[in-house]
């Protein structure tokens, strides 16, 4: 199945994770060798149902999943993922690909979908744009989690007018429409912007525009 030596190393990856989920002991086996050589950290899993029972979202890495397993199937295990709308970056490989199913997979999400036998380096490559993948996702994640406790903090009186402004309107027209005074506006803005740390209007809507990519 693995048939080329490593080019490479990898280095700055020891909070990540490569998922095995493979039904078949010598292939998780030399993929684990193959993947640790590298050195990353490795878990193997001998079926979906076990990896599923156990998956934490809070994982970082990626998943190099099989397709046809006994139990549920890796394109069923990656549909309930997809549905969970994990940031797990997945990488299809499979004994008996076919192209519709290849299509499915890349349309569920998976970054590539590797026929045995492949080669160890490409393999290593796709799990090195996955480890990076999931690096960016996580990292966009946090920004919208952090938005997401700011604007919790915001009262529901600040949140009115933080909507209001983003939307653009003039602090007089948000008085009247709210028939509270310009004044009042303006400390409840304040308070919005401060504790959205934002320092301009234009801070604010792109902390509103994550808000709303985070629905």
């Amino acid at each position: 199945m693995l048939n080329q030596t490593p080019q490479s190393t990898v280095s700055d990856n020891n909070t990540q994770t490569v998922f095995i989920v493979d039904d078949e002991p010598d292939v998780r086996a030399a993929l684990r060798l193959l993947i640790k050589s590298v050195g990353y950290t490795v878990e193997c899993f001998e079926s979906a149902d076990v990896f599923f029972n156990q998956f934490e979202s809070s994982r970082k890495g990626c998943l190099i999943l099989d397709v046809r397993m006994p139990g549920m199937s890796g394109m069923e295990l990656q549909e309930k993922l997809s549905s969970m709308e994990t940031l797990l970056p997945i990488i299809m490989i499979s004994g008996h690909g076919e192209i519709p199913m290849a299509v499915k997979a890349v349309q569920n999400g998976a970054i590539d979908f590797l026929q045995k036998p492949f080669s160890d380096q490409q393999l290593l490559d796709r799990i090195s744009q996955a480890m990076e993948l999931n690096n960016k996702r996580h990292a966009s994640h946090d920004v919208r989690q952090n938005a997401q406790d700011k604007f919790a903090s915001l009262t529901p009186r600040e949140r009115e007018i933080f909507t209001e402004v983003v939307s653009g309107k003039l602090n007089k027209v948000i008085a009247y429409d709210l028939n509270i005074s310009t004044r009042t506006v303006e400390i409840h803005r304040a308070k919005a912007m401060e504790k959205m740390e934002a320092k301009n209007l234009s801070e604010l809507i792109n902390l509103a525009n994550l808000l709303k990519a985070a629905d």
